[in-house]
């Protein structure tokens, strides 16, 4: 890696199941941005969402079994560890402490979560803290919402680069090359019914659901 200042990415999310979809982007993700590491984190309990139906440690081993020896994805469980709702802002206040002022530090969230930013525990002061990637939606060309707008039409970027020129601040909507159309919905659905989810999940972590008997259908 030619750069001498370290790259670092936050992925945040439920990972009720971690899926190849999830593990494609990130690898996706950390080859795209240059990262020296990308922090993929579980959210003990997301704020805008329901509760996993399955407990925070099962999700972390599951997201251990998915990305096994895969260079430059690390499992993170500092949001676990934590009491309340899982707030970005203090994750991020977290690794920027961890990794000091100079280290470009990226948090990269979903299409569907960005048009929920604002809704967010105090999204304007993500900024101040990182830099924001959105992973791009092929043929989602709708205009943002006004206060969306506002919030990220001064900051947003068009490149690598330009993005990495500063420690945080910026705004770079990104397509990844493989966008898989896979949902732990879909999966955590045919687990219930018993059907096969292979090719789905990676091997490790089919195999930690089967032991662990995981999703099933409550009697």
């Amino acid at each position: 890696m030619n750069q001498t200042v370290q790259r670092i990415g936050m992925l945040g999310g439920t990972f009720d199941p971690i899926h190849i979809g999830h593990l494609r982007s990130a690898v996706e993700l950390h080859e795209a941005l240059s990262l020296d590491q990308l922090h993929m984190i579980p959210a003990q309990q997301p704020p805008l969402r329901g509760q996993p139906q399955v407990s925070p440690e099962q999700r972390l081993a599951l997201l251990k079994a998915g990305i096994g020896d895969t260079p430059g994805l690390v499992a993170d469980d500092r949001e676990l560890r934590r009491d309340g709702p899982s707030y970005s802002i203090d994750t991020l206040a977290e690794l920027r402490t961890e990794y000091g002022v100079q280290t470009r530090l990226v948090m990269v969230i979903g299409y569907d979560a960005f048009l929920r930013l604002t809704h967010w525990h105090q999204p304007e002061r993500l900024f101040a803290f990182a830099h924001l990637v959105v992973i791009a939606r092929p043929g989602y060309n709708d205009s943002l919402p006004a206060s969306l707008t506002e919030l990220v039409a001064h900051r947003e970027v068009d490149n690598v680069v330009t993005l990495m020129q500063q420690p945080s601040g910026g705004f770079l909507s990104l397509e990844l090359p493989s966008l898989l159309a896979i949902s732990a919905t879909y999966i955590r659905d045919r687990l219930e019914k018993g059907k096969n989810v292979r090719y789905l999940v990676p091997p490790p972590v089919e195999q930690t659901i089967t032991d662990l008997g995981l999703y099933q259908k409550r009697e």
